[in-house]
């Protein structure tokens, strides 16, 4: 599973929505036009991710979850969340939900991506990040909370 990046396991939850949305009979709790307004939890959560991913580009450090560490990142939304990035996808991948009709097996696949991310994906990058980083990642792990 090192293989799955993030981004590819937000587009196949995504999909899985979808698919599962459209084939299965599994009851809406939004009608149209108000399903619609999943689409601001979309727009959202992309836009934080993107201007997350852009800073670690601006900043020229290392992106790939699996990859080692470049450098520790504590500006922009990183102020405010250790992983803006998961954040970000998991805002969005709940705007999917609404967006689909909010059928249950929705946010049963929103809470399996956070699950994964945070248990899986988070937890081994923050164990690098300690490697890395020692007591500077520590002392910022104190003062930003992982998720909000």
């Amino acid at each position: 599973m090192k293989k799955l990046l993030p981004p590819y396991l937000f587009v196949l939850t995504v999909f899985a929505m979808g698919t599962i949305c459209w084939y299965s009979n599994s009851p809406h709790l939004i009608a149209m036009p108000y399903s619609l307004l999943g689409l601001l939890f979309v727009a959202f959560g992309i836009a934080l991710a993107g201007r997350s991913s852009a800073l670690f580009r601006k900043v020229g450090t290392n992106i790939m979850t699996f990859d080692e560490p470049g450098k520790l990142v504590t500006t922009g939304a990183f102020k405010f969340t250790r992983n803006p990035m998961y954040l970000g996808f998991s805002i969005a991948l709940f705007g999917f939900a609404v967006l689909f009709g909010a059928a249950i097996s929705s946010f049963l696949l929103v809470v399996f991506y956070v699950v994964v991310s945070d248990r899986w994906y988070i937890a081994y990058e923050e164990r690098e990040m300690i490697k890395k980083f020692g007591e500077e990642y520590s002392l910022y792990q104190n003062s930003v909370r992982r998720w909000i």
